[in-house]
């Protein structure tokens, strides 16, 4: 099994975390990796070329995410 908790500051550590974690795995062995959070995210000039090609699409030819998401399913086999 594997869970990843997101923790806006190491501050938030408590009891109730570590409870939880117990009651998820049991008597089960665990490893726990605690990595800082990388909150910066750059683009490459090869996705900022995408997006600004996407950007001058026809608005009429747009689909909506629900769509694009069953057309990768069914391209991909997801």
């Amino acid at each position: 099994m594997y869970t990843t908790y997101h923790l806006t500051s190491a501050q938030e550590v408590n009891t109730d975390l570590l409870d939880a974690i117990k009651a998820a795995f049991k008597s089960k062995p665990i490893t726990i990796i605690v990595e800082e959070s990388d909150n910066d995210f750059d683009l490459t000039s090869d996705m900022k070329a995408v997006l600004d090609e996407r950007l001058q699409e026809d608005e009429s030819t747009y689909l909506i995410a629900e769509d694009s998401i069953n057309q990768l399913n069914k391209k991909y086999c997801l």
